[in-house]
């Protein structure tokens, strides 16, 4: 996650510009110190999130670029929070649970029982 973090972070950025392409993965996992499967799995999230795209025997390249006539895109680019985003209809931020189906009123039952013997 955090491979992934920074990859994103530089894309966005703008230090990794469009169409470059990453180190090859065992290379990326030798200078990292890090499992070829790290690597793998980090460039496998990303070509998901549509920062990069990849091709069996190809490089590894960047796909993504802020749009100057995209305001969204423009808010990424300025490490704007999720927060402040316009709500989408689905959430594809990962590691982040759905709270929507937490039981809240038995939570509170629970603490407040808690608290009364404590």
């Amino acid at each position: 996650m955090r491979l992934a973090a920074a990859i994103r972070s530089a894309v966005r950025d703008g230090r990794v510009p469009r169409g470059a392409a990453l180190p090859p993965s065992r290379q990326l996992a030798d200078d990292l110190a890090v499992s070829r499967w790290t690597v793998t799995h980090a460039y496998g999230q990303l070509v998901t999130e549509g920062y990069l795209s990849a091709q069996t025997g190809s490089a590894t390249r960047v796909s993504w670029a802020p749009d100057p006539d995209d305001d969204i895109a423009l808010r990424l680019a300025n490490h704007a929070t999720p927060a402040s985003a316009p709500s989408a209809r689905f959430d594809m931020y990962t590691c982040r649970p759905d709270l929507r189906a937490f039981p809240r009123r038995k939570w509170v039952q629970a603490i407040t029982a808690a608290a009364a013997t404590a």
